[in-house]
């Protein structure tokens, strides 16, 4: 049988198609640099791929992604033209690639909830506009191979994720990993209070990594619109109510400091899921927040500190 490619298979998400029945292939980096251009058509070529899956990006935080904005443009425009160039080139049957809601306009330029015909209505959120404008190119390059070549590829557009394997970098990570490592590390070092960002009266949707895997193949065999189509769980949690349930989790009894010097991104941007439940996913097979971060900071307080990032 032919091989189901997934690109940043050491990744977040890519970790979490690990395990699933099929013909899954997951390169590392030294087998497959998605930067070099020539590497990844030999590898397109060579290894029997009849499906990809690209979930390979270079992703960071807030602060990430204020300071290397450039390079949060160019490695990921990069990378994702190299794979469905390649893809185009060597007839590969189904390919789908992963947004982010980071890609729709500022907060005051959509209608909540936000629906995948909003796009492309305005500029995404300043504070990571190089990131979003790589990712919203995606769409627009699968949309012209469709025109041109007639390949049904598609794409997907997650929310903010969670789950094992995440990074835990403090500087280029997630909000969810990083707020994970910050209390962990003011418990066992004994702090009487850890830092967040901003003043935690923000909301967020949150979605765990192996729903959206899950979601992605679902997609990848029910799915062949031209629109992308937003996959992740859309209830939406205050920032401030999730750092007391991590506390909890993690067992840690000290002080929460809000620091309003320092950016906290957009107020909400609520994402509308009704596109995959009329294609028939369920809504209760998303994990609960609850029990997505106990198994999440169950994985990390056991792996403890070999764990990405850190």
């Amino acid at each position: 049988m032919a091989n189901i490619l997934v690109t940043g298979g050491s990744g977040l998400v890519g970790n979490a198609f690990k395990g699933r029945k099929g013909n899954f292939i997951f390169p590392t980096k030294n087998e497959l640099d998605l930067l070099n251009r020539n590497q990844v058509f030999d590898y397109i070529k060579n290894n029997d791929i009849s499906s990809v899956i690209h979930v390979a990006a270079r992703v960071g935080g807030v602060a990430a992604n204020i300071n290397y904005v450039a390079d949060f443009f160019s490695e990921n425009i990069q990378m994702n033209t190299n794979i469905i160039d390649a893809c185009v080139t060597y007839g590969i049957d189904k390919l789908l690639c992963c947004l982010s809601t980071c890609v729709y306009p500022d907060e005051n330029k959509v209608v909540w909830p936000i629906t995948e015909e909003q796009l492309h209505d305005g500029e995404p959120h300043e504070s990571n506009f190089g990131y979003a404008y790589a990712k919203r190119m995606v769409e627009v390059h699968l949309r012209a191979v469709r025109n041109q070549y007639g390949y049904k590829y598609i794409s997907v557009i997650p929310n903010n994720l969670y789950g094992e394997h995440d990074n835990f970098d403090l500087e280029n990570s997630h909000v969810l990993p990083a707020l994970i490592r910050k209390i962990w590390e003011a418990k066992i070092n004994n702090k009487p209070y850890f830092e967040v960002w901003g003043d935690g009266e923000v909301y967020r949707e949150f979605t765990y990594s192996k729903d959206i895997a899950s979601a992605m193949l679902f997609c990848l065999n029910n799915y062949e619109g031209v629109s992308p189509i937003n996959i992740g769980n859309n209830e939406e949690y205050l920032l401030k109510d999730i750092v007391m349930i991590l506390k909890n989790h993690l067992g840690y009894s000290g002080e929460i400091v809000f620091d309003t010097s320092k950016p906290k991104g957009q107020i909400k941007k609520p994402s509308s899921n009704k596109k995959i439940l009329e294609l028939g996913w369920d809504k209760s097979w998303y994990t609960s927040i609850e029990q997505g971060l106990r198994y999440t900071c169950d994985w990390f307080m056991k792996t403890y500190p070999n764990v990405r990032g850190v």
